[in-house]
């Protein structure tokens, strides 16, 4: 049901209202939190200007509604459960929070604790007060400034009942299911009982059912093969100009967001089994050049003493290089500070049983290490040279680990689609336990990786992963 209770609450009111709530409540959790302080009578005199305060305010009501609409927050609201709007008011609190302590670090503001700690807390309060309610406002919006959308299903099967019962429990939001059109041939009029009872007519009858009755939209919830003998229902519906939609879940596709697109004159069903928003796979790739670009420069001397470190330490190359398959299989050239022995590749096949997986090959204190490169490897450090492969768009800061191509060979087919993220320097397993997860463990969060990909997901892992670096915690 939610699925179709979003085609019908993406109206640009709705989500106006969550954005104007938002920067009022954050002004009036301000206010309270400033009057708040001044009561406090705490030792350190506290005050703004009228022009400071106007900054940091105006500041705060952008930041605000800015997290709120990359959390992806107000596609939600109104139909979001109370644990997920809890998480993502205090979500939206912690990212606020971190901003505005930045903000007041560059221009050395130099805000009250005991104010910044009030204000997050009021504004937390405020928000989950009226999110809570934001399903009945929202009804309220639709029921004031829309009429009721009225909805026919073409279908009398299991497909077409489940559709109409998702419908009848989307009344809140102004949706009214008109019936249902049986599209067998021969086919008589029937009544249908779900929570209502509805009149089942023959799909004939749709030229004067449209004519007679306000349809704004019809849904085609029939089995595949009967959707060819309904070209001409489908023709009527687009002289007419009623929209019409398709229920497409007999393609097996789980794990696939589904969308239309056009190439040329040609209608193009989309099954997409991973990220394909441009917009923020560009923020994320944008994000990738500048930390890649800005970690380089930083890490440069300390690049170069630890290439004279592993120069010194060990006979070979400083620089180790091996093909990894990168998006969509495509092998690239993937940089590493060498940490093992000279000849370690020609070492594996004698080391092979010593491994603890049987797809990707890991050893426990691997005897090929050296001294040098035990705690390369333990804090990550042999790492550092991806952020080459990061820039060149190998890579990207958060992924799936990239694997050699002997490895990828011996994927089952439900692990090789963890090669359609672009692979990434850290990822969910590396942050959780990293070298402890078992492979299958592995692989199944990576695919939780992908199926819950967000630019917000992304900084979460890259924040867990820094103590985790910091502590060499997770690695061997």
């Amino acid at each position: 049901m939610l699925c179709w209770v979003r085609m019908f609450k993406r109206q640009r009111k709705a989500r106006v209202l969550f954005a104007l709530s938002d920067m009022g409540l954050a002004a009036v959790a301000f206010e309270a939190a400033y009057q708040s302080r001044e009561f406090l009578h705490l030792g350190r005199l506290f005050f703004l200007t009228v022009e400071t305060k106007a900054l940091v305010l105006g500041f705060v009501l952008v930041a605000w509604v800015s997290i709120a609409a990359w959390l992806e927050i107000y596609e939600k609201l109104d139909s979001g459960h109370p644990p997920v709007i809890l998480r993502d008011s205090a979500r939206q609190c912690a990212y606020g929070a971190i901003c505005l302590v930045l903000f007041e670090y560059l221009l050395r503001l130099d805000l009250s604790r005991p104010f910044l700690g009030l204000f997050i807390a009021y504004d937390w309060v405020l928000l989950l007060t009226f999110r809570l309610t934001a399903g009945r406002v929202v009804g309220v919006i639709r029921r004031e400034f829309a009429a009721p959308h009225y909805v026919m299903v073409v279908g009398t099967g299991e497909r077409a009942i489940r559709m109409g019962r998702a419908l009848e429990q989307s009344a809140e939001y102004g949706v009214r299911l008109r019936g249902f059109l049986d599209e067998r041939p021969g086919s008589a009029p029937r009544d249908l009982a779900l929570d209502a009872v509805y009149q089942v007519q023959p799909i004939r009858e749709l030229p004067s059912i449209l004519r007679q009755h306000v349809v704004d939209e019809i849904v085609f919830a029939v089995e595949s093969e009967s959707l060819a003998s309904l070209e001409e229902s489908f023709l009527l519906c687009d002289e007419e100009g009623v929209r019409t939609r398709v229920a497409v879940d007999f393609f097996p596709h789980v794990n696939s967001t589904v969308s239309l697109d056009r190439f040329g004159a040609t209608p193009l069903l989309t099954f997409s089994a991973a990220p394909y928003d441009e917009i923020r796979l560009l923020l994320k790739r944008l994000t990738d050049v500048a930390i890649g670009a800005a970690g380089l420069v930083v890490l440069a001397p300390f690049m170069a003493a630890i290439a004279l470190l592993v120069r010194l330490t060990s006979p070979g190359p400083v620089i180790f290089k091996q093909v990894r398959c990168g998006l969509n299989g495509r092998r690239f050239l993937f940089y590493k500070f060498r940490s093992m022995v000279e000849n370690a590749e020609d070492l594996k096949p004698g080391l092979a049983h010593l491994s603890t997986r049987e797809t990707a090959f890991k050893i426990p204190d691997d005897p090929r290490l050296t001294p040098a490169g035990r705690y390369l490897r333990k804090f990550s450090i042999d790492e550092w040279p991806q952020l080459w492969n990061v820039l060149r768009g190998d890579m990207s800061l958060v992924g799936p680990r990239p694997a050699v191509p002997s490895e990828v060979d011996q994927y089952q087919r439900w692990q090789r689609r963890r090669l359609r993220m672009r692979p990434g320097l850290t990822c969910l397993w590396a942050v959780s336990g990293r070298d402890r997860v078992d492979f299958e463990t592995w692989m199944r969060m990576d695919m939780q990786y992908i199926d819950n990909w967000s630019l917000a997901l992304d900084w979460k892992i890259l924040l867990r992963t820094i103590p985790r670096v910091l502590t060499g915690r997770g690695a061997n």
